[in-house]
C-alpha cells in the first residue's frame, strides 16, 4: 500500500493478520493488531490496551487494504 492509502480508523491486512491504523506520520503508519483479540474494548483509545506497532516504508509494501471492511462501510 502507498502511504496515502492509509486512514486513521481503517483496517488493513498483512500476512500476520488484521490491523487498524491509529496514526499516520510523515513516513510511518502506526497500527494496532485487531485480529488477535476478542474483546473490542481493547481497541478503544488512545491509549490502547494493545501495543501499537510502527510500519515504515518497507513494511507498507507487505500491506493490502481490507476490502471487506471498506465495502461494509458503503
Amino acid at each position: 500500500m502507498k502511504h496515502s492509502d492509509f486512514a486513521v480508523g481503517e483496517e488493513f491486512l498483512t500476512a500476520t493478520g488484521t490491523w487498524r491504523c491509529t496514526d499516520i506520520g510523515t513516513r510511518t503508519i502506526i497500527a494496532i493488531k485487531v485480529s488477535d483479540y476478542d474483546d473490542p474494548s481493547w481497541f478503544n483509545g488512545p491509549p490502547y490496551a494493545v501495543a501499537e506497532v510502527v510500519f515504515d516504508e518497507d513494511d507498507r509494501e507487505a500491506c493490502w487494504p481490507d476490502q471487506a471492511t471498506r465495502d461494509a462501510e458503503l
